[in-house]
């Protein structure tokens, strides 16, 4: 499996109760069609059979019945690829059991027995505890029985068999397995359609998927189904590690289908300190037996998984609503606390118009509204140079003098041209000292006059900028806190989005000035501006569009992703946007800016973690500054095939 990308698949096929033959002829029918690349296909618990039966599970030519469709099933399926898994009830060592059968290659891998039962079908099936084998002539070889039963191809692609029921129980059966090393949890239910019960089972599954970092393929029974006293509607999901990936509608039938990603539930098991502890090593059971079977898998897969774009926001708005407000307020209260340990009242920040000093600028009147202090004790400075327009001058006027704050301007045009007199630099020579100088004059003018007012300087740096090495070492890089350090720029454009919403209404010329900042191209602003006034020089036309730069910050970081497979991934993402070679030169420049710049991330200030990535070394990144990217360019060039890698 390239990359660790499985087709797995949920079927709801229309049944007729207590038609085996045309039941097992959907199944048939379903299988044959399913899509080639399908590793592991799930049909509903008694699909067979159906679930609403009633006392006709307990005749025995009825139960006889089933089993002999199920030889016929896996005779006409035995050239099907996938891995497939149906329900029937069977007599075994003369108890009625709820069976689910995996199949595959016209062979029974085994047979799940489900022990949970509803007080309906304990009224016919037995919670049979034994597990055992026993020979079947059709298929000559012995079958094994029980639960659990484990199956796996290889270390990745494990799966184990439950029932809905064993997933609602106060100890679960799906924590044993995954414990036991299973990455998908193949789920057969019968569960009726009553008000709110779709939301229940997506919010059970998404939560279980998360906290177990596993794969569920849930199939449900649903048309067909006895409607005497309760309907079925087979709602079917595929959940991986709390993320919803395919649900069908209700009161349909047919196949959903998504690609799992197996590596990515490896690497966070492998990432969470629960999954390494001693409880977990000693809950797994080391002398768990494995079902094995081969199979040809596709390595080549074109996935159709969505990917999304930013993977540090939520795609759904009123998520980013709440998740913006959420960031806000952690930034504020760090804030806050920091404010209120060292018994300081005023703040001063540099506000140059740009995204990353609005938001700390914003960060600041909220740690005021809290903590009751006027805003006037905001002291932002906006400080012009060589290349400041007046759209962001202006603009960050207009932010401070709309929130009350104090704002001044200061222009350090003089001090960086006699700091260049002093080293002999040729001011018309716009080189790295050029720009340099004028990071370091705004951050020691804030310093000093931090030190002067008794105020403390809250710096504006954010996450994307410090992967990058985009930061003047002792300019922009210091100050006293640096609230925007875990922030990404992409998200911190949703925050300063949804800030021009929420005060839209009671201050609509606010809502203005944040909007045009939101505009306004990214820009450091230390080359002169064009002949008309606006910004030269732009950051993406410099180092890369943000929005390439945090996707490959996430999985490269978060999740570990080789180059190669982040380089997959963000083509699919961003299909019809960047074409291959341009999101692989960025990458490669992203590989080899992360990697070399480390020695800036190395004496951060403190700062507050809003989220699951963290650059600071005091908290989840710990690399050394002197390492080379080699191993990763090389992997990106050997495996993605384009251009040529180049070492640090």
């Amino acid at each position: 499996m390239k990359d660790g990308f499985l087709r797995v698949a949920a079927a709801t096929p229309k049944i007729r109760v207590a038609d085996i033959d045309f039941n097992a002829d959907a199944i048939i029918s379903t299988v044959k069609e399913a899509d080639k690349d399908c590793a592991l296909l799930v049909f509903p618990e008694l699909c067979v059979t159906g679930c609403t039966c009633g006392d006709l599970f307990r005749q025995e030519s009825f139960i006889e019945k089933a089993w002999q469709a199920l030889y016929r099933i896996a005779d006409e399926t035995k050239d099907a690829p996938s891995v497939f898994i149906i329900g029937l009830p069977a007599y075994i060592e003369g108890k009625l059991l709820n069976l689910a059968v995996v199949l595959h290659e016209g062979m029974v891998l085994g047979c799940n027995v489900k022990l949970t039962l509803s007080e309906e079908q304990s009224r016919y099936f037995s919670p049979y505890e034994v597990d055992g084998s026993f020979y079947d002539e059709h298929f000559d070889d012995e079958i094994s029985f029980g639960q659990p039963l484990y199956f796996c191809e290889h270390d990745l692609f494990s799966f184990a068999v439950l029932f809905d029921e064993d997933l609602r129980a106060p100890i679960s059966d799906d924590v044993d397995a995954a414990l036991a090393g299973c990455h998908i949890l193949a789920t057969l239910s019968s569960r009726p359609y009553i008000v709110g019960s779709e939301e229940k089972t997506a919010q059970l599954l998404a939560a279980q998927s998360r906290k177990l970092h596993a794969a569920y393929i849930y199939a449900n029974a649903g048309i067909g189904e006895s409607t005497t006293d309760l309907v079925f509607a087979g709602t079917d999901f595929i959940f991986e590690n709390g993320r919803e990936l395919a649900r069908s509608s209700a009161f349909a039938t047919g196949v959903i289908y998504n690609d799992i990603d197996l590596k990515l539930l490896h690497s966070e098991r492998t990432r969470d300190d629960a999954w390494r502890s001693d409880f977990a090593n000693s809950t797994a059971d080391e002398d768990l037996e494995f079902v094995t079977f081969p199979m040809e898998l596709n390595s080549e897969l074109d996935l159709i998984r969505k990917v999304p774009k930013n993977p540090f926001a939520p795609e759904d708005p009123q998520e980013i609503a709440r998740r913006c407000e959420q960031i806000l307020t952690i930034q504020a209260m760090g804030l806050v606390t920091r404010l209120t340990h060292i018994h300081s009242e005023k703040v001063i920040l540099g506000l140059s118009g740009g995204l990353d000093s609005t938001l700390a600028f914003l960060v600041c009147a909220r740690a005021f509204d809290i903590m009751g202090l006027p805003k006037t004790n905001i002291h932002a400075v906006t400080m012009p140079c060589f290349g400041t327009t007046d759209r962001t001058k202006n603009n960050s006027i207009e932010l401070a003098k709309a929130y009350g704050a104090t704002i001044d301007e200061i222009s350090i045009k003089d001090s960086v041209l006699q700091h260049f007199k002093d080293i002999g630099h040729d001011p018309d020579d716009h080189n790295v000292a050029y720009e340099n100088a004028q990071a370091r004059e705004r951050t020691q003018l804030l310093m000093d006059l931090g030190n002067d007012e008794g105020g403390f300087v809250v710096g504006t740096g954010d996450l994307s900028e410090l992967a990058l090495g985009w930061a003047t070492y002792n300019g922009d890089h210091m100050s006293m806190y640096a609230v925007n350090g875990s922030v990404p720029k992409t998200l911190i454009r949703h925050i300063v989005a949804y800030e021009a919403d929420r005060v839209n209404e009671s201050q609509p010329q606010l809502a203005s000035v944040l909007r045009d900042i939101l505009a306004t191209p990214v820009s450091p602003e230390l080359l002169p501006p064009t002949e008309n006034g606006t910004i030269s020089q732009k950051t993406e036309d410099l180092v890369g569009p943000y929005e390439l730069h945090d996707f490959f910050l996430y999985y490269f970081v978060r999740l570990g992703f080789a180059p190669s497979k982040i380089y997959r991934l963000a083509k699919i993402a961003f299909a019809g946007e960047y074409d291959d070679t341009t999101i692989y030169q960025w990458e490669e420049k992203f590989l080899r800016r992360f990697i070399s710049q480390q020695f800036k991330r190395s004496c951060l200030p403190d700062g507050p973690k809003v989220g699951s990535v963290d650059l600071s070394p005091r908290g989840e990144l710990k690399m050394p500054s002197d390492a080379a990217s080699t191993v990763f360019l090389d992997e990106l060039k050997d495996r993605a095939g384009i251009g040529e890698a180049h070492t640090s």
